[in-house]
């Protein structure tokens, strides 16, 4: 292997593995890809959701206008249980995406960010100090 992007230096295997790491831990701490992979998350549950209220609402309400012969008209016929069920699926998704992938993300990225901000300088000394360090320089000669 000679020198380039696959083989930072000189082709040693472990150097190339903590190379190839490091560039993945580069692209995981991308908000896009947390973010996408979030929303993605988010609207596969949230699809179902809209798949629990066609089926239990729209269906049901279309076949008994459109005289479907397969629905039974008793004192209701919407199924709520399913769009309730679905309603309680998608919070539990949802929690659980943000508890173990959205906030351990965001307090990593609040670490990585007090590592990367430089330390504060320190205040300049007041007149007072200024004053008593003369003082002392003064003595010492």
């Amino acid at each position: 292997m000679g020198h380039g992007p696959l083989s930072p230096s000189g082709g040693h295997p472990l150097n190339y593995l903590d190379f190839m790491l490091e560039e993945f831990k580069k692209f995981i701490l991308k908000g896009d890809v947390v973010s996408l992979s979030t929303g993605v998350l988010i609207g596969a549950a949230f699809g179902k959701i809209v798949d629990a209220f066609t089926g239990g609402i729209v269906k049901p309400l279309l076949g008994y206008m459109g005289g479907d012969p397969n629905v039974s008209l008793k004192l209701g016929i919407f199924d709520l249980g399913l769009i309730i069920n679905a309603v309680i699926a998608f919070l539990i998704t949802a929690a659980v995406i943000f508890f173990i992938i959205v906030k351990p993300y965001n307090m990593l990225m609040a670490r990585v960010a007090r590592k990367e901000e430089p330390a504060a300088a320190p205040p300049a000394p007041s007149a007072e100090v200024v004053l008593l360090t003369e003082i002392r320089d003064a003595l010492k000669q």
